[in-house]
């Protein structure tokens, strides 16, 4: 049997850039060889695309990049894949399909996904539009709004509108959401830029720091709630798993907290809900990756108010941290579907999908 030709994309321009290289190593480390032939391509930060052949270990500490080889992008489709130049030789390496593990901008939000659907190579990620959604988080609340799914209040500024009327924007945000709130880049995720601020003085400092990482933020009202999360599986017919429960010794489950420093973070699976409740969150998680047309894989973040036995969707992330340790691999190995069957099953699904177009 010939062997698929496997591409493993890791790094990227965003500010999630670590969190990729380490979701990235635990995936490779699993892929079956004796289906697919791996061929790693790594991006820096400042966006140059390297082959990598080195050792695995080296992609987690960014020593990786002293050994990329400069590669160009086949954009003949008799001939996916990449080429590599060196001293007047030229390599081609075949692509079959991608696994494009980024996170953030540039990676996840429909632009190496929209790369991949002119190069004609199957990709595991939603689709170009799914994936732009799912990454914005005011365009994904608002359709979620549309579809009648249970939200917080939010408003969404843009650097120059806020520039131009500060004291009437925070005067808003005072009246409409109160203290405390969130304030985040529209565009980012793994917590990246996310302040939680409970007066005027933390507010102004929230929004300068989400500003940094995006020219758009969202301010969302603070609830006294659970974070539960779920992972969902599938194309046209998605799969749920069961909720699990994110509990911090953080006032929130922050970028360190999830990655650094999680002395004191648990991942509790199955989350200690009543079934009803459940039944509810799932039965939304389902509808808000219909919502946003996802595919393949992504995983569904909530909030559960218990004392006022309320539910409310936060956001959908459509390539979630995918270390051994993240929450999306957990949640389907509790329902018996191991890391390496996980992953055989993602690259499966990114198949059958680029089948059925």
């Amino acid at each position: 049997m010939n062997k698929m030709k496997l591409g493993i994309i890791f790094g990227g321009q965003s500010g999630e850039h670590e969190v990729s290289l380490m979701s990235s190593t635990s995936i490779i480390n699993v892929i079956d060889r004796e289906i697919y032939d791996l061929t790693l391509i790594g991006i820096t930060k400042t966006g140059k695309w390297l082959l990598y052949n080195g050792e695995i270990d080296k992609i987690k500490t960014g020593e990786w990049e002293d050994e990329g080889i400069n590669i160009f992008l086949s954009l003949d489709p008799d001939y996916k894949g990449l080429f590599t130049i060196n001293n007047c030789h030229r390599e081609f390496y075949q692509l079959d399909i991608v696994f494009p593990v980024l996170h953030g901008p540039k990676g996840e939000d429909g632009t190496i996904q929209g790369l991949f659907e002119v190069l004609q190579i199957p990709y595991v990620s939603s689709d170009v539009m799914s994936s732009a959604l799912g990454m914005d988080k005011a365009f994904s609340k608002k359709l979620f709004e549309y579809a009648g799914l249970p939200i917080l209040r939010y408003q969404v500024y843009s650097k120059n509108q806020f520039a131009a009327e500060k004291e009437n924007t925070v005067k808003n945000i005072e009246e409409e959401l109160g203290y405390p709130c969130f304030v985040k880049p529209c565009n980012l995720g793994s917590s990246v830029g996310i302040s939680k601020a409970h007066n005027r003085s933390e507010l102004y400092e929230a929004i300068k720091t989400a500003f940094l990482y995006d020219n758009r933020i969202i301010i969302e009202e603070f609830v006294n709630a659970r974070e539960i999360e779920l992972s969902i599986l599938g194309n046209e017919t998605p799969e749920v798993s069961v909720p699990g429960e994110i509990v911090y010794a953080k006032e929130f489950y922050d970028y360190e907290a999830k990655y650094f420093d999680n002395k004191g973070t648990k991942l509790i699976i199955p989350a200690p809900i009543p079934e009803p409740v459940v039944e509810r969150i799932q039965e939304v998680a389902i509808k808000a990756y219909k919502t946003l047309n996802c595919s393949i894989f992504a995983r569904a973040d909530f909030f559960y108010d218990e004392v006022n036995d309320k539910i409310y969707i936060n956001e959908l992330n459509t390539i979630p941290g995918f270390t051994h340790g993240s929450m999306y691999p957990k949640l389907w190995e509790a329902a018996g579907i191991s890391y390496t069957k996980l992953v055989n099953r993602l690259l499966e699904l990114a198949i059958e999908r680029h089948s059925n177009k």
